[in-house]
């Protein structure tokens, strides 16, 4: 018979509370030391930023005086305003246009450099560098190929007998203008994020379609597509959310002109605060931005259940 020593039943005991207790604490600490260099910087520069763009949406605030409570009627004064609902359209135009443009788009030169071509990596290159040049430098250069009157695109459309359109100068073609330089910069991303889809689709998977019979749209349809959609979803998440927050491009080609017909919510943010000094009628907008964002966002994360499949 084997005889425990005090030693052996303190060692098979069970761990008391206390002892439960100071391991949960160091492992919270471990998780801590972990999260903190993405957290801290997470805190400092998105979360307190955020609250403190709440607190000044609730004050009347020109960034020089002191701030006047005024509660909610910031938010009031803005549902109200109809500058705010053609801010909002202008930018859900916007989204509307560019991102079928650039799905598409990015879609088929997915699926044409997933091929065995010849300079295929070379193509992937040169598609891909617009992602990564600056916005400015890209809203230029087609600030000038769309100029009505010296412009590449209208003279290419003159010498087959098309008279051009007055593209950023004109009210009706300014958002179009915008949607067509953003497509063409947001197109490699797509491009890369559905190629990279593409690449782990199993092999196994086309050549069985093959011996099926199934042709190359039928294929397209029933396969590429449903083994792609984490791909498509995570392209059609990321573009919405940059979409509602377009600037850059609207700042460098029309500053929101000609006669407000491309003012955008972001841009309508930085002249409340910069040209009218109201930022919290400034920072009331930024946040009721945010919430539609969130709630299209998550009305999209509920959705995928039902068309989002895994490989």
């Amino acid at each position: 018979m084997t005889v425990l020593t005090p030693l052996d039943t303190r060692l098979a005991a069970p761990p008391t509370t206390t002892g439960r207790r100071r391991r949960g604490w160091r492992n919270g600490l471990t998780i801590v030391a972990f999260l903190a260099p993405s957290a801290i910087p997470l805190a400092a520069f998105v979360l307190y930023p955020m609250i403190q763009a709440a607190w000044i949406s609730l004050h009347r605030w020109n960034l020089i005086s002191a701030m006047q409570w005024v509660g909610f009627g910031n938010y009031t004064k803005l549902v109200a305003d109809p500058k705010t609902r053609a801010a909002f359209g202008h930018t859900l135009f916007y989204v509307v246009g560019e991102i079928p443009l650039v799905f598409v788009g990015g879609l088929a030169l997915a699926l044409a450099l997933n091929a065995r071509l010849k300079g295929r990596s070379l193509l992937r290159g040169v598609y891909f560098l617009p992602v990564v040049t600056s916005w400015i430098v890209v809203a230029l250069v087609w600030r000038w190929l769309l100029n009505p009157a010296v412009g590449v695109v209208n003279h290419v459309l003159a010498l087959v007998g098309i008279q051009g359109p007055g593209w950023w100068t004109d009210p009706r073609w300014a958002m179009p203008s915008i949607i067509l330089a953003s497509a063409w910069k947001d197109l490699g991303f797509v491009m890369v994020i559905l190629l990279a889809g593409l690449q782990s689709i199993p092999e196994d998977v086309k050549e069985a379609a093959l011996i099926d019979g199934a042709g190359p749209w039928r294929r397209l349809l029933s396969i590429t597509l449903p083994l792609l959609s984490p791909q498509i979803f995570f392209v059609v998440v990321i573009s919405l959310i940059n979409g509602f927050q377009v600037f850059d491009q609207v700042y460098a080609m029309t500053g929101g002109g000609p006669a407000g017909a491309s003012q955008v919510v972001v841009q309508q943010v930085y002249d409340l605060t910069f040209r009218y000094s109201q930022a919290g009628s400034a920072a009331a907008l930024s946040w009721l931005l945010f919430v539609v964002i969130l709630v299209i966002t998550l009305l999209q994360t509920w959705g995928q259940r039902r068309w989002v499949h895994d490989a």
